[in-house]
């Protein structure tokens, strides 16, 4: 048993340092998983709901450390709105030439920080709307990690 242990013991801390390396990464959310706790609600309607903002940014940590102003939720499927990706090139808000715009209207909620609320306690106003939205698309396969409008 002596023998074989100046054998494991680099193979020991190769599998120490591996994990080291990879186990940082695993908590880290990707640009694409971002976009989809920001902004899908694939399924969900909620039509008369005037507290359905208030729900879902804090139910989604975006009232963690500030309030979040605006954010859009879009209430069609994943598959719908990756292909967004491949419809009407369009650019960026901030200039960048990697907008899209969807080629039909989809249901949204808008949610915006009343003028009265702070944080720790953030309050929001909810609009029911159909609109095309405007994603920004990135990476391999190409998804949208950012939403950028919608008109």
């Amino acid at each position: 048993m002596a023998r074989k242990s100046p054998v494991l013991l680099p193979w020991l801390a190769l599998v120490l340092l591996v994990l080291g390396l990879v186990q940082p990464s695993l908590g880290k959310e990707s640009p694409a998983m971002k976009f989809q706790r920001q902004h899908m609600d694939s399924g969900s309607s909620p039509s008369n709901n005037s507290n359905y903002c208030n729900q879902m940014m804090m139910r989604r940590k975006m009232t963690q450390g500030r309030c979040k102003p605006v954010n859009t939720f879009v209430h069609e499927s994943l598959e719908d709105v990756k292909a967004v990706c491949s419809q009407k090139n369009i650019p960026c808000k901030n200039g960048r030439p990697n907008c899209y715009e969807s080629n039909s209207t989809m249901h949204i909620t808008d949610c915006r920080q009343t003028g009265s609320s702070k944080y720790p306690n953030c309050a929001y106003k909810t609009s029911q709307k159909e609109k095309r939205i405007i994603v920004a698309c990135e990476g391999d396969p190409y998804v949208p990690v950012h939403f950028d409008g919608s008109v």
